[in-house]
């Protein structure tokens, strides 16, 4: 069961019975399936096949063992299983539409919980989405040049003139895209008249100027650090062999390679300064980070960086607030603060967290289910990274009923061995 069929026809060679991997896949096929009992708590879950495509897998939420899982997402077949298996008193789910019409169809007494981890992980990309919305506030976050010596937050970093040719080309991008997105035009439709994807057209609308777009972070520290020092003296001595400093600087201890010495002295060939360290802004999805993180589990570094930050930027601030008010209901597990706080994030005036309202509002019922009692979807997801793992030793050469048989026979097999009895 566990090794399949190579593995196990490996494992069979050892033990002196020769049998190929299809006969020991067949033996393994002919091993009849435990017995399926209608579970009271039923965990549904979707699961990447391959590609695009999906699997639904059923797990017994009280035992914790999987039940049946088939390829496929539709509201049909899981309304079907639900009516050839009655009995389902509380479903657990994610806020997948197609999984809430399915246990409605099937199982209409049957209440439903949407999974704490997955409205916090829906909350979390709204988030994000506004942290990418307001990317030109998040250089704020950094200390002024009174604290320290930072790029200027409206300059890019480095040797980013207006007459190279990535400046020219950004700068005509910038301006095909705003064009076209001020006439009302969606995202796709510039993308297709461009050819450009859809994402890099998101990204020069966002932008309040091209230097934005442009604009690479500063270089992260590195091992050369120590000795730049001793690189802009021997430049100003006279030594201009990257290859001769290199050999230098290994005398005295360095042990990177001769590259990093070679790309670091490029700038003082051109005749600028030496490219320093700097603290690079947060990305969008950093910011997200530091917004949704429990503030005791921030470190001191990011403690300090976004009170800056929510300071300098309205939107962050009120996006943090409501995120740390529904954090409260489900630390608390108390939903009853939730329909003022829908209310709050619809007119908050931030298009992500409005549309997070409107799809909250429809699954209201769900939603409090997830925050208020104990069930949640833990063992769904457990059991996802299960078959994730069987159908990557598998190397997606076999089926789902290959991968059904294994991952249900595995699970029982496992608590077989786990409840005997010690000798």
């Amino acid at each position: 069961m566990v090794l399949a069929g190579r593995g196990g026809a490996r494992m069979l060679r050892i033990l002196n019975i020769r049998l190929s991997r299809c006969t020991v896949l067949s033996q393994l096929m002919r091993v009849p399936l435990p017995p399926l009992v209608t579970p009271r708590v039923l965990g549904v879950d979707d699961f990447a096949l391959y590609g695009d495509t999906y699997g639904t897998l059923l797990v017994d939420a009280a035992t914790r063992l999987p039940l049946t899982l088939w390829e496929g997402r539709d509201a049909d077949q899981l309304s079907r299983w639900l009516r050839e298996h009655p009995g389902v008193k509380v479903a657990c789910r994610n806020g997948s539409l197609t999984y809430r019409q399915g246990i409605t169809g099937g199982a209409p007494d049957a209440v439903q919980v949407s999974d704490r981890f997955h409205l916090w992980q829906g909350l979390s990309r709204r988030v994000q989405d506004i942290a990418s919305a307001h990317r030109g506030c998040l250089p704020a976050a950094l200390p002024s040049a009174g604290e320290s010596d930072p790029a200027p937050v409206g300059e890019p970093a480095g040797n980013t003139a207006a007459d190279t040719r990535a400046a020219r080309h950004a700068r005509r991008l910038f301006e095909a895209v705003q064009a076209l997105t001020r006439t009302g035009r969606s995202h796709s439709s510039v993308a297709r008249e461009l050819s450009l994807d859809r994402r890099t057209v998101g990204k020069y609308a966002r932008a309040r100027t091209w230097q934005e777009v442009i604009r690479r972070p500063p270089r992260k520290p590195s091992s050369l650090d120590p000795y730049l020092d001793y690189l802009q003296q021997r430049w100003d001595e006279g030594q201009h062999s990257a290859k001769i400093l290199h050999e230098e600087l290994q005398a005295k201890g360095y042990c990177g390679h001769y590259q990093r010495v070679k790309m670091a002295v490029a700038p003082l060939r051109r005749g600028l300064p030496l490219d320093e360290p700097r603290e690079r802004p947060p990305s969008p999805r950093e910011a997200a980070r530091w917004i949704t993180a429990h503030p005791h589990r921030r470190n001191i570094h990011i403690n300090e960086l976004l009170p800056r930050l929510l300071e300098h930027c309205p939107e962050l601030r009120q996006t943090h607030d409501l995120v740390r008010q529904f954090a409260a209901m489900l630390d608390n597990r108390d939903a009853t603060p939730l329909t003022g706080w829908l209310d709050d994030l619809a007119h908050s005036g931030l298009a992500p967290l409005a549309g997070l309202a409107g799809a909250l509002r429809e699954d209201q019922d769900a939603v409090v289910q997830g925050i208020a009692p104990p069930y949640n979807s833990a063992v769904n997801e457990g059991r996802i990274t299960d078959v994730k793992l069987q159908k990557r030793l598998m190397a997606g050469r076999a089926g789902v009923p290959l991968l059904r048989h294994r991952v249900v026979l595995i699970a029982h097999l496992r608590r077989r061995y786990a409840d005997r009895p010690p000798r």
